[in-house]
């Protein structure tokens, strides 16, 4: 008898989003119009790439006293150090559980009416922030 590696009895994460997601689709629609953006499940949640991740759908974030608090409807990105005590003053943001310490902030559609500009603005910056310099020359070409 053979012995496998212990990650081959790693259990799959759950699929933690609704495909008919309208707020999702619209995500999509920003996420994949950057130059040779991808989307994958990652984690149980749907990630854009393009090579490295630069936006997330779906959260969470750790609580102090309990179980973690889960935000289905947020847009994960990565933000500029310049810019972001600023957007934590502003509460539909949140810091977000494993991502945070890396630059990375949550925005909760929940929170108000989802701003899609706002969101596109977002994604842009996250990507420029992640993606290799030859795609963000195509993006501004």
């Amino acid at each position: 008898m053979t012995t496998q590696p212990w990650h081959c009895y790693a259990m799959p994460h759950p699929v933690m989003f609704d495909d008919a997601d309208p707020i999702l689709a619209r995500v999509r629609n920003i996420a994949l119009a950057f130059p040779e953006a991808t989307e994958k499940i990652s984690h149980g949640r749907p990630t854009f790439s393009a090579p490295k991740m630069f936006a997330v759908y779906g959260g969470s974030q750790k609580n102090p006293t309990g179980p973690m608090t889960r935000y289905d409807h947020a847009l994960l990105i990565k933000v500029d150090d310049s810019e972001r005590q600023a957007l934590q003053q502003d509460p539909r943001f949140f810091y977000p559980a494993y991502l945070g310490p890396y630059g990375w902030l949550g925005l909760d559609f929940d929170a108000a009416k989802v701003d899609w500009d706002e969101a596109k603005e977002l994604v842009d910056a996250s990507f420029r922030l992640q993606a290799p310099a030859r795609l963000v020359k195509q993006l501004d070409g």
